[in-house]
């Protein structure tokens, strides 16, 4: 049996996506995203519970929608879970984020009150197969 490492997710940036270029000059955007759940127990009480998550998104991708991956956007991210591991000081550090394949451009936050194009929907590389995006794909 073969193993799955997807994920998907639907939040809002918690700031604007920033790039930055490696050394071989490659573009990389870093952001997070907030995922919120609210749900209300047994005795009537109402809980909410936020979750942050580290996106990384590689190339092209990167360079093209850094300007619309504003605070407050809400996006759909697809991709995988990748863990790295760094020594600072003789100590092993672990962060484990998700390496973005695909983003979805949902709407809402301060890109569409600046009149930004919330129409980009999802963004594929050109270099890849273009992908359909079915209900199957959308986690709601």
């Amino acid at each position: 049996m073969g193993s799955v490492n997807k994920v998907l997710l639907v939040g809002n940036l918690g700031r604007d996506a920033e790039v930055r270029y490696t050394p071989g000059g490659a573009p990389v955007a870093s952001f997070s995203i907030a995922t919120t759940e609210n749900w209300t127990s047994k005795d009537g009480e109402k809980h909410e519970q936020t979750e942050w998550h580290r996106i990384v998104l590689w190339g092209k991708q990167a360079e093209t929608l850094q300007p619309y991956l504003t605070k407050g956007k809400q996006i759909f991210v697809e991709g995988r879970l990748q863990t790295r591991q760094w020594e600072k000081d003789g100590q092993k550090h672990y962060t484990t984020e998700i390496k973005a394949d695909r983003i979805v451009l949902l709407g809402g936050g301060r890109g569409a009150d600046r009149g930004d194009r919330g129409d980009l929907g999802a963004y594929q590389d050109p270099m890849k197969e273009p992908a359909a995006v079915t209900d199957d794909d959308i986690p709601f």
